[in-house]
């Protein structure tokens, strides 16, 4: 008796097919039964999958698993395409299934394995649906990348939007939740990791419906143009038709941008404040829009003695209460012998630094406030009857060159196109100097909003020290030194010993 096993691959959109399952299932029943000595052992089936991987088809691999164990000693399948489309797949899977016993019949193609020229004919059948698949696959990719351009949108609904027949929609609760997140980092300039925590707390859910927030996700979020109404596509692209394996498209194919394609969530503004935060934080910190970057001194803290970030650490004193310092990047990640700065910055010495410095620094909040926004208005206000007069010479020398240059057009020295090209010109420069006085007016509103911010900040918090630190530095002498922005001073405290 030999037991006989047959396998095919249908596409569920062709069911009603002659090579849909049922069809297929029929026909290998009814011709193993004229067979004499023959017996049907069982029929592998994959439904709606690609014939050129066999990673994802479960009823062939569990196929080739049962021929191992021995439990059939003949195969059936319609044809080589349907066996598989990959060339090399074919020759070695029918390879292992002759040393294991087991003959392949491609009842179609005419072909049995067990013949002495049935290898060669299968390259060629096998070259042939090989060849069908690629262009079947540069087929699709073509119509894809043509309603791309389209503005068809590929992929699944996320955070704030819907995405319904390649439609993005906004939808509101999650839309509020993408725009609490870019207000709180481009605006308030609170950490991801802040932000996240902040989000579990309120109870938001995810475009998934999960609980769990983290810093990561919140970053990618932050960088998702889709939030400014900018569509990218072919961000990853599928290079090989028959790995079907995706990969990051880093300048392989030319990405598909559309710029304003759908309504957006956030305003360009604030999505451009949060692209160059978030840029600021990566160069400062190295890891700058991690968990921390939102603290007044991620990326701002720098080891005097290699140059790396220095980066946050708990410790636990002997009375078991928790402390952070601040110590090397470097030593972190490669170890103590990677830098000799032997010591870390406890984060209360590194607060009481900064106080003093501005404390030093500022002793009259009101007057420091006048001081600011008076420097504004001087700057304004000197040599403002001289900026008038160079104004009105610098006017009166275009007006008479315009008329040179109709003079030099109807004597028939310049043509008509660059008599037009020199009036727009000497006219673009007359709009700028007449608008001038409107720019020095805006002056004086920022010189008020200058002054209604100062005394804002003047409470001291974390967004006011964040503003005023630019950076500290520990030095192998067991010395920090502190800037702050703006001011041409350096403060240098001893900290007490090794930490």
């Amino acid at each position: 008796m030999i037991w006989a096993a047959a396998y095919c691959r249908v596409s569920t959109d062709k069911e009603d097919q002659a090579g849909s399952f049922a069809s297929q299932q029929r026909y290998f029943e009814a011709f193993i039964s004229r067979q004499p000595d023959w017996a049907l052992y069982r029929i592998y089936a994959d439904e709606g999958v690609t014939g050129t991987s066999t990673k994802r088809r479960a009823a062939f691999n569990r196929m080739m698993a049962d021929a191992r164990a021995g439990r059939f000693s003949l195969l059936l399948t319609k044809e080589v395409s349907r066996f598989s489309r990959n060339i090399l797949d074919t020759v070695a899977y029918t390879r292992e299934l002759k040393q294991l016993g087991v003959g392949v019949l491609f009842l179609s193609d005419g072909i049995d394995t067990r013949d002495a020229d049935a290898e060669l004919r299968l390259s060629i059948m096998g070259s042939i649906a090989q060849e069908e698949s690629r262009r079947t696959s540069a087929r699709v990719k073509w119509g894809q990348t043509r309603r791309m351009e389209q503005g068809v949108v590929f992929g699944r609904s996320l955070l704030g939007y819907t995405v319904r027949d390649g439609v993005l929609t906004v939808e509101p609760e999650g839309a509020a939740v993408v725009r609490r997140i870019f207000r709180q980092y481009g605006e308030e300039k609170k950490s991801t990791g802040e932000i996240a925590r902040g989000l579990e707390a309120a109870g938001c859910r995810t475009s998934r419906g999960g609980a769990s927030w983290s810093g990561s996700h919140i970053v990618k979020i932050l960088r998702n143009e889709k939030y400014v109404g900018d569509l990218i596509q072919k961000k990853s692209i599928t290079p090989d038709y028959l790995s079907h394996a995706k990969k990051y498209n880093h300048g392989e194919e030319e990405k598909i941008i559309l710029r304003d394609h759908h309504e957006a969530i956030v305003s360009r503004t604030l999505w451009e404040t949060v692209q160059r935060e978030l840029e600021r934080r990566r160069r400062r910190g190295g890891a700058g829009a991690g968990a921390g970057a939102g603290h007044p001194f991620s990326g701002r803290l720098r080891c005097g003695q290699c140059g790396s970030a220095l980066v946050p650490r708990q410790k636990r004193r002997k009375d078991g209460s928790l402390y952070r310092r601040w110590v090397c990047g470097r030593t972190v990640c490669g170890g103590k012998h990677t830098c000799s700065i032997g010591w870390g910055l406890p984060e209360a010495a590194a607060w009481f630094m900064l106080r003093q410095a501005v404390e030093s620094l500022v002793f009259d909040w009101d007057a420091a406030v006048q001081a600011a926004a008076g420097a504004v208005t001087a700057a304004m206000e000197s040599g403002g009857a001289e900026d008038a007069e160079r104004r009105r010479e610098q006017a009166e020398k275009l007006r008479r060159k315009r008329l040179r240059a109709l003079d030099a057009f109807l004597e028939g020295a310049i043509t008509q196109a660059e008599l037009r090209g020199l009036t727009e010109q000497y006219d673009g420069r007359l709009a700028r100097l007449q608008a001038q006085p409107a720019a020095a007016a805006g002056l004086q509103e920022a010189a008020e909003r200058l002054r209604a911010a100062l005394r804002r900040e003047s409470g001291c918090g974390d967004a006011f020290y964040r503003t005023l630190l630019d950076g500290m530095e520990i030095r192998p002498d067991g010395t920090a030194a502190l800037r702050l922005q703006g001011i041409p001073q350096e403060w240098v405290f001893t900290v007490k010993g090794p930490v």
